[in-house]
């Protein structure tokens, strides 16, 4: 059973829609679950690594936008992994942490980085920022409301303030459930199989278990769809897509 995430009313997404991707990379258990689980608050999709070619692997499968990297590492040094990891992603943004003196820990010029201990907030901070000047989007209270609104036939969600309704009455998503319909509702008419949406939807590897997504959309299904027009399709593979009906 998929674990919930924690709503959150902003967040960074990528140009598709999805949560940004986070990789942490730290060899202590501790502080590595303290910040993953700080990073998965924000409403991103955050996988780990305690060494440096567990980092370079992680990466190259899991596609991050941001890594949170540890400089000294029991294998290979900070520096040493993310020249691996920019060999084939090289926009991914870094973000360094360092026990100590910068000047000693061979961080690239132009590199960002923290000095621990470093406050929670202070990482969290710094990755927005990165992460924002690296093109991802943050839809923001008080910009223009048209620019946070999702709209297929009468389903309509509003990003910022996660509020959901068909025909014009609310919807109530777990958080989940809300992940799941935004996925679709950036992509509609597109078919998805159920690896991609476990790929995109959920920080959590499940491994080949495409029954949490059966059970998922069909829980979505009852609340959008029950006695009106189907919007929510599935299709031979098994796939699911969103649109107003099928051909």
């Amino acid at each position: 059973m998929d674990h919930p995430a924690a709503p959150v009313p902003l967040t960074l997404l990528r140009p598709d829609g999805t949560p940004a991707r986070i990789l942490v990379v730290d060899d202590e258990p501790d502080a590595q679950y303290v910040m993953s689980e700080v990073l998965r608050h924000q409403g991103w999709l955050v996988r780990s690594a305690v060494d440096g070619a567990g980092a370079v692997d992680g990466a190259e499968r899991f596609r991050p936008d941001a890594v949170l990297l540890d400089v000294l590492l029991p294998d290979i040094d900070g520096p040493e992994v993310a020249r691996r990891i920019r060999a084939f992603l090289p926009g991914v943004c870094v973000l360094f942490l360092t026990a100590c003196d910068v000047r000693d820990a061979g961080i690239p010029t132009g590199d960002a980085c923290l000095t621990k201990p470093v406050a929670l907030e202070d990482v969290v901070a710094r990755l927005r920022f990165l992460l924002r000047h690296a093109g991802l989007t943050w839809p923001e209270s008080g910009s223009d409301p048209a620019a946070s609104r999702l709209t297929v036939a009468d389903l309509v969600m509003d990003e910022a303030t996660r509020e959901v309704t068909r025909g014009g009455e609310p919807v109530d998503l777990t958080a989940n459930e809300f992940a799941l319909l935004r996925f679709l509702m950036r992509n509609p008419g597109r078919v998805h199989s159920a690896a991609q949406i476990l790929d995109h939807v959920w920080s959590h590897d499940f491994g080949d278990r495409s029954h949490v997504v059966a059970l998922s959309v069909g829980y979505l299904r009852r609340k959008i769809d029950t006695g009106r027009e189907p919007l929510l399709h599935t299709v031979p593979g098994p796939g699911y897509l969103l649109r107003p009906s099928l051909p």
